[in-house]
């Protein structure tokens, strides 16, 4: 199986290169032209303060570009959703998203390293083995490059009107390197891009059937369905053989969810050990999150620092911090202060950063959960 995975990750590695090569060369045409763009500006005979107002208002212009863009690439998956028989499920903008709960949209906040936004579905009941899936994964990057062509044309009418053309350049050239970067198949640190997605669905039943697993399970969470109360069938352990898919693989991390959420510590710490010790397709999120998982384990069970330690490499240390506010994160930190420190004081400090992320943070079943594995420490304690 190993040998395959290398075959596998191999054949992969030429779209990114490609991308790269497409997406450096559109950075420089947009580098000479915002050159062209400041000599403009000195040569209108501005002074040296005007020349710095305008830079500062087109970097401005660009972060709101990336804004826009990831808004329209969101919102091109919800269309495709939509079209494809699929339900509104969440919707995030960076930390901002807004989830559907007893029929009502409520904002909420939910920050994932490596991720600028999301849109969550609902998807359609199997029929005759299958369900839609392209329009919805590859929905995001045609809606970029269909804004991109609009912004484009809206620039070649106002090239005369020197912010405006230049803020329409920037949506333009931003949208087209969005729909490279996720609708070319991909592979990234800690998540594998929409048209990579799309790709492996395509070649693989299973991996289709992970990608439907995934949907529901997240939808069942957005209205507040704990884990351990969702049906079983949706936790079957996949083949090893299989997961050499990142999607399949990620049915695999569910399963190690459940356990932990039934209190099945012992049985969900040897899942996951072995998981981690297997070459696999898993997303680096997911792995992280399961060393996560692992510590936990490991620390209400008494293993001594030196092993929780080893689990705690820089790797590991670097992605907790970038998700500090994520609640497993979060709970993970405060059973370590509390059982392997033993600094009762750090534990109090790290519970209340969890109490103030719980009234924001989308699903109230996760919240839940992470209280009681949290209790389930204290009690450690007080015994």
């Amino acid at each position: 199986m190993g040998d395959y995975m290398r075959k596998e990750k191999r054949k992969f590695k030429w779209p990114k290169y490609i991308s790269m090569i497409f997406i450096m060369i559109i950075m420089y045409i947009f580098g000479t032209l915002l050159g062209q763009y400041i000599q403009a500006i000195k040569a209108s005979g501005s002074g040296a303060l005007s020349i710095l107002f305008e830079i500062i208002i087109l970097m401005f212009c660009i972060y709101v570009a990336i804004i826009i863009q990831i808004a329209i690439h969101e919102g091109g998956h919800l269309i495709g959703g939509l079209l494809s028989g699929y339900k509104f499920s969440s919707f995030r903008i960076f930390n901002f998203m807004w989830i559907k709960e007893n029929g009502k949209l409520k904002l909420k906040k939910l920050s994932l390293a490596g991720t600028g936004g999301q849109c969550l579905m609902l998807p359609p009941e199997f029929k005759d083995g299958k369900i839609p899936y392209k329009l919805y994964n590859l929905g995001g990057s045609i809606m970029n490059i269909i804004a991109s062509y609009i912004f484009l044309g809206f620039y070649l009418l106002w090239t005369n009107i020197r912010i405006v053309s230049i803020f329409l350049l920037m949506l333009s050239i931003v949208g087209i390197i969005f729909a490279i970067i996720n609708g070319v198949p991909m592979q990234f640190g800690t998540i594998d891009n929409d048209g990579y997605n799309a790709l492996s669905l395509g070649k693989n039943s299973s991996a289709l059937k992970a990608f439907w697993v995934q949907m529901k399970v997240n939808g069942l969470l957005s209205k507040g369905v704990r884990l351990k109360n969702m049906p079983a069938n949706l936790f079957l352990k996949p083949k090893d053989e299989e997961l050499n898919n990142s999607i399949i693989a990620s049915k695999a991390v569910f399963v190690c969810n459940y356990l932990m959420d039934k209190h099945k510590f012992d049985e969900a710490e040897k899942e996951i050990h072995r998981l981690l010790g297997m070459d696999t397709a898993m997303v680096g999120m997911h792995r992280n999150l399961m060393i996560c998982d692992e510590i936990y384990c490991k620390a209400i069970s008494g293993n001594s620092k030196e092993e929780i330690d080893s689990l705690l490499n820089k790797q590991q240390k670097k992605f907790m911090q970038s998700m500090k506010k994520f609640p497993s994160v979060l709970r993970t930190e405060y059973v370590y202060a509390l059982l392997v420190e033993q600094d009762k004081n750090k534990a109090e400090k790290i519970k209340n950063k969890f109490k103030e992320i719980s009234s924001t943070y989308p699903y109230e079943s996760e919240i839940e959960s992470e209280y009681e594995l949290m209790e389930i420490a204290n009690n450690k304690v007080k015994a």
